[in-house]
This record gives C-alpha cells, structure tokens and sequence, in this order.
C-alpha cells in the first residue's frame, strides 16, 4: 500500500491557483500524492478583525470540508498530507483532530485562532508583516508544539513583500523548505 492523498485547504481570499498553493499542489504530485482540493462555498465577509465572522467562517469552511471528505477512507493511504493557508489551517487542523487521521501538514500563514487545533505534526510558514496573525504569538505557539517555523522577513499574509524579484526568491524558498518536508515523509 504506497497510495499517497494530499488535500489541500484554501484561504477565504487565495485560492489554489495562487502561488503558494499551486506549486505545492505540483510538488505533492511530483512526489506520487493524489491530489484533492476542498472549497468552502459562500462564507461571511469582512471577517478580519471581527473574531465572531471569522469563527463562523471557520465553522461553516468545517461543516462544508466534512461533507466533502465523507467518502474517502484515509486509512487506504499511506501517507496523509494536509497543505493549508490561512483560515484553512484552522479548518485542516480541526478536521484532522476530529477525524483521527494523523496527518501531517504544512501550514502556510495560519491565524492565530488556528493554533487552537493546531497539533505537533507539520511545519508553519509566516511572515513578519502579517496583518492577520502577531509574529510574536505564532513564534510561541509553534515553539510549544515544537513546529519547525519559517519566519520571512516582511512579508505580508499571502508571504509577499511588494518587491516581485524578492517575491519570487521567498516562493523558491518555501517551495524547497516544503519539498524537503514532504520528500522526509
């Protein structure tokens, strides 16, 4: 049994033709994944900066996940990888823990709501001028769990500076850190 899934988890406004998560969807393909994407439908807007909106998100992104993922028996693989940005961090973390999968995960930008259900398995990208997440809290909660975190220097939530050669050069960098992660699983 070598079968391989990768599923991946959007954020509310990057979606998986953006670069973080289409190169990580070629990466686990160039490493035998299957690949299923979810998408969370119509969810509420202007959630930033308004913890109940962005709870409600987050429940209806689950709610929605769980029906989508319903028919596949994640024990008929052998390795399980959750790649995740944003709100879908949270929503991958959570259906994880609820499922029992035992996945392992690369969390791109999560927010700081995420690491309630965030666990010990995974590696986490961040930038430091991320609006939607403190660096400070992001730092102490991975080094409580004990995930491997890749800070970038001012870069903002989708992990960009504004700077498009300096933009580029932070993407082949996550995408070596991620292949690396997912060539040791």
């Amino acid at each position: 049994m070598n079968k391989k899934l990768a599923v991946i988890f959007p954020g509310i406004g990057y979606h998986v033709d953006k670069p973080l998560l289409y190169y990580s969807i070629r990466l686990a393909k160039q490493y035998g994944y299957d690949i299923k994407c979810v998408d969370y439908g119509e969810l509420p807007a202007g959630i930033k900066g308004d913890a109940g909106k962005m709870y409600e998100a987050y429940e209806q992104a689950l709610s929605r996940v769980t029906e989508i993922l319903s028919d596949i028996d994640f024990a008929s693989f052998s390795h399980v990888l959750f790649i995740s940005k944003s709100i879908g961090t949270a929503v991958a973390a959570s259906y994880d823990a609820n499922e029992q999968i035992g996945a392992n995960h690369i969390y791109y930008t999560p927010v700081e709501a995420s690491f309630q259900a965030i666990g010990t398995r995974g590696i986490v990208f961040h930038g430091t001028a991320d609006d939607w997440a403190r660096t400070l809290v992001i730092k102490e909660e991975c080094a409580k769990r004990k995930l491997p975190l890749y800070l970038t220097e001012k870069a903002n939530h989708s992990m960009e500076t504004g700077n498009v050669f300096r933009d580029l050069e932070i993407l082949k960098e996550i995408m070596e850190k991620a292949e690396k992660y997912i060539r040791a699983l």
